[in-house]
């Protein structure tokens, strides 16, 4: 099944990964599945206890899976509640998915740093290409968005079919200092133009090796200013 997967768990950064994972939706023409998943951290205990955890956990749920409903223009919204590693979820989910979004953090009982490892382990694992949305809150509207930039110096070819694919639909250029003319023969409307230092970016695209090259919480995925697409 092709569709576009959202990490969801409630918190104001995985509200603004909900933004990114509609426009994708929409963009794309696909279904969008918003995943949540939840666990007992504590041992064992009684199912009455673990029950009270499930009831929070699906109106987590719920509420996001509705809010995507409101705010899209005709997205089909799937819910997917999962007992158990909410990274490993992800990464299950990605093997018929398109795309995964996820949120730079979340908040949650656990250690926010636990929580962080989760974009880092999807970014590392997933079977398809994975976007991470930095900071809390909704996307704020850009009136003169961003390129596209390829940061790998010598990408291959599926981080360039993913960039001028995303570039296409979103209508920017792509911003890499070589000359990608094969990639601009086959995508005729998508400009590509050198980077400018400083300049914000829409998207930031790199393959898995480079983003995962500090570890599964590599330093790009933690402090990118911008979301980061990472595919390979």
């Amino acid at each position: 099944m092709n569709e576009i997967v959202l990490g969801y768990d409630g918190s104001d950064f995985s509200m603004q990964a909900l933004d990114w994972a509609l426009d994708e939706a929409e963009l794309r023409n696909l279904p969008l599945t918003v995943a949540h998943a939840w666990q007992w951290p504590y041992g064992k205990a009684e199912e009455e206890v673990k029950a009270h955890l499930r009831k929070a956990a699906e109106h987590v749920l719920w509420h996001g899976a509705e809010c995507a409903r409101q705010t899209s223009s005709g997205v089909d919204v799937s819910a997917d509640l999962y007992e158990g590693s909410a990274a490993e979820r992800l990464v299950e989910l990605s093997l018929d998915a398109v795309l995964v979004v996820v949120g730079s953090r979340g908040l949650s009982a656990l250690p926010r740093a636990v929580m962080g490892s989760v974009a880092g382990y999807v970014a590392a694992h997933a079977r398809c290409p994975v976007i991470v949305v930095r900071g809390p809150g909704p996307l704020p509207a850009a009136t003169n968005p961003g390129p596209i930039v390829v940061i790998d110096r010598e990408p291959d070819a599926s981080v360039l079919d993913f960039a001028f694919d995303e570039a296409a639909l979103r209508r920017l250029p792509i911003a890499h200092p070589a000359d990608l003319a094969e990639w601009v023969a086959r995508h005729p409307g998508v400009r590509v133009r050198p980077v400018t230092e400083h300049e914000p970016a829409t998207l930031v695209v790199a393959g898995r090796e480079r983003a995962a090259r500090t570890g599964a919480d590599s330093l790009l995925l933690r402090h990118a200013p911008w979301p980061v697409a990472v595919v390979g």
